[in-house]
């Protein structure tokens, strides 16, 4: 398999891509990555040791850059993972959202499909994996059934718009010009190397630096957490025996409410490093709940186990505690990726 891996110096792209040099099978990953604030060379540390990888700064939205890529490198598998992807800032800035998730995704489409146009023979075998959210499916009542591949979008936000918007594109570029894709919508992810914008990435951070833990309104959204490396594993599952023109739910079947999910850090870090008195838990601090805030995410994950064999390993409990671990080893990388910048968008976002 020869790869590129669009957005892979970020969160989940990164982890991907230490997935894969994992592996055998694997003869070329190339990662192209604008390397915006959430982007982070850092984090493909271990990749640029094998010789198997290569690193591009660029942005998906050229076209002419992607296109090259795919011809120079002689690429069988796009996996797209290139996105603006927190709802805050799509809250406070809705038009980089669109230009990257719905313009950079058309390009990133009809680079593959120029690339294919002049290597036909490549057609057939060619995949295009679309990594999308269960965000676009909108929100769901306390007894609704779980989203599945069947549930109508219906996003209330300009992130899960926009990503509404580029899964449309992508079953579009498949039924009208037959090009191999393959869509996938995941619950909310956690792990190593999460920016910490995120809650639990956040929560953390700010835990360890005596400030406020910040939950919106009163705590109880749900949300089903999917560990990092679970959902890597789904998705190079999705690339090998996945079928063109489906698309796959991927859950951890772990709901949990947001207010449930600070205090088991909270728990986790009073053991493994306690205050000097207290429990981190006296740092909960309930702020104003944003516009639009969806309730309840849940995913229905049986067609991926059914058709294709995969399901979580992990629990939350030990995804969790993995995840608090995992920030408390590696605080070097905390510190250098929480910039000014950073901190003042924080600090304005939760005041």
């Amino acid at each position: 398999m020869r790869i590129l891996v669009t957005g892979g110096a970020g969160f989940i792209g990164a982890n991907f891509v230490t997935h894969l040099l994992s592996t055998a099978a694997i003869e070329r990953v190339v990662v192209v990555d604008a390397l915006t604030y959430a982007g982070n060379l850092e984090n493909l540390a271990g990749a640029h040791r094998d010789p198997r990888f290569r690193f591009v700064k660029g942005s998906i939205l050229d076209r002419g850059l992607v296109e090259d890529l795919l011809a120079a490198e002689d690429i069988g598998v796009v996996a797209h993972f290139a996105a603006e992807s927190h709802v805050d800032r799509s809250i406070r800035g809705p038009e980089a959202f669109i230009e990257t998730n719905v313009t950079g995704t058309l390009r990133v489409l009809e680079a593959a499909r120029a690339h294919l146009n002049a290597r036909p023979d490549k057609k057939d075998s060619f995949r295009f994996l679309h990594v999308s959210t269960d965000e676009v499916f909108g929100t769901l009542g306390p007894t609704d059934p779980k989203f599945s591949e069947d549930t109508p979008y219906s996003p209330n936000s300009p992130y899960a718009a926009s990503k509404a918007a580029s899964d449309h594109l992508v079953r579009a570029w498949h039924e009208t010009y037959g090009l191999n894709t393959l869509i996938s919508n995941c619950s909310n992810n956690y792990g190593p190397l999460q920016f910490p914008e995120k809650l639990i990435p956040l929560i953390i951070h700010n835990a360890l630096a005596g400030k406020s833990l910040p939950i919106y309104g009163d705590g109880q959204q749900i949300r089903d957490w999917l560990y990092v490396g679970d959902h890597c594993s789904a998705l190079a599952t999705i690339i090998a025996r996945g079928k063109p023109g489906e698309t796959y739910a991927v859950g951890g079947n772990s709901e949990r409410a947001n207010l449930d999910v600070v205090g088991t850090i909270c728990d986790l870090l009073d053991h493994h490093r306690p205050r000097n008195s207290g429990s981190y838990r006296d740092q909960i601090a309930f702020v104003a709940d944003r516009p639009g805030h969806d309730r309840r995410y849940a995913i229905d994950a049986s067609k991926l186990e059914r058709e294709l064999g995969w399901k979580p390993e992990r629990n939350f409990s030990s995804g969790i505690e993995a995840t608090v671990l995992w920030y408390l080893n590696n605080g070097e990388w905390v510190n250098n990726v929480t910039s000014g910048a950073y901190r003042d968008w924080v600090a304005e976002q939760y005041a």
